[in-house]
């Protein structure tokens, strides 16, 4: 597997320059700057699928001990979540990415409506609008002032998916999508969690693991804090392929990465000066999409 670079070079003129050289002004980062457009690929980028030849062991079996799901703070997770926390725990262009990915891939169902579980939920999901119709997203997560103030949930549930992994409120087959955003590195018991994500997604639904490289350390299970990002993939890989048999399982880079536009020709330089300076806020706004927070997420299909 290739980790796909997060952090391209900014060339202008043969002088390379750092970020920190850059314009700092607010730049919206697809706006254009005295025509000098900026470009970005969109789609997620497929960094390996998992079938049983990666895996040591057969579904069914457990390889990891009780070490590495052990956490620096093993108190009750109820009083770590007892307070709201109303902030963002990813970046801004993150976010995006991780909002136009579930576009795409919520379009994919072709379906009139969908059913969401949105697990560890909080006071936003990311869930795309507009085309993307919903018959009902239900937020299972362990603050209620966070759940309440998610205008995107239809109903939610109080639940310890550390104590309590099972979802016996939910019929087999009744979701068509399974999110969760930056959290699977918190599950305790995720051999149940993912057996439960199986039997409760309809035949052809998605589960969609997402992360990035933030976390409360304390919180976190013991082998994330120690794996880096293609570690991490397959560790969320692995509990897919030993929780229950899934249709496919793949990672994928879903970071919007921005193009740097071509640098003005000298000519053009010489009758409008002003282009250096778009150009360099054009670079600055990319630099900053592309050095932000990266993101990934690993897909089950049922």
């Amino acid at each position: 597997m290739k980790f796909l670079p997060l952090r391209p070079q900014i060339n202008f003129g043969g002088l390379m320059l750092p970020y920190a050289m850059l314009s700092r002004s607010c730049i919206h980062p697809h706006r254009s700057f005295s025509s000098i457009p900026i470009s970005s690929s969109l789609a997620a980028k497929s960094i390996c699928t998992f079938d049983e030849s990666d895996f040591a062991g057969t579904q069914g079996d457990w390889p990891y001990t009780a070490a590495d799901m052990n956490r620096l703070d093993n108190s009750d997770d109820s009083i770590f979540y007892d307070q709201p926390r109303f902030v963002m725990h990813i970046d801004d262009s993150a976010i995006s990415s991780l909002t136009k990915f579930y576009q795409q891939e919520f379009a994919s169902l072709n379906k009139d409506s969908l059913d969401v579980l949105d697990l560890c939920s909080s006071w936003i999901s990311h869930l795309p609008e507009g085309d993307i119709r919903y018959e009902k997203v239900v937020g299972i997560g362990m603050n209620e002032k966070e759940l309440l103030a998610n205008k995107q949930l239809t109903g939610f549930i109080i639940q310890d998916l550390n104590q309590n992994p099972y979802l016996s409120q939910f019929e087999d087959e009744s979701f068509d999508v399974i999110c969760n955003v930056v959290s699977v590195d918190y599950l305790t018991k995720p051999l149940e969690m993912f057996r439960e994500m199986h039997r409760i997604l309809r035949p052809g639904g998605i589960s969609l693991m997402s992360f990035s490289n933030r976390c409360f350390p304390t919180k976190a299970i013991a082998m994330w804090l120690q794996a880096d990002h293609i570690g991490r993939l397959t560790i969320v890989g692995s509990y897919y392929h030993y929780s229950a048999k899934w249709t496919s399982i793949e990672a994928l880079n879903i970071k919007e990465m921005l193009s740097l536009p071509p640098r003005p020709a000298a000519g053009d330089v010489m009758k409008n000066p002003s282009l250096v300076l778009a150009w360099t806020n054009a670079a600055a706004a990319v630099a900053k999409n592309n050095q932000g927070d990266p993101m990934f997420v690993v897909k089950g299909v049922k």
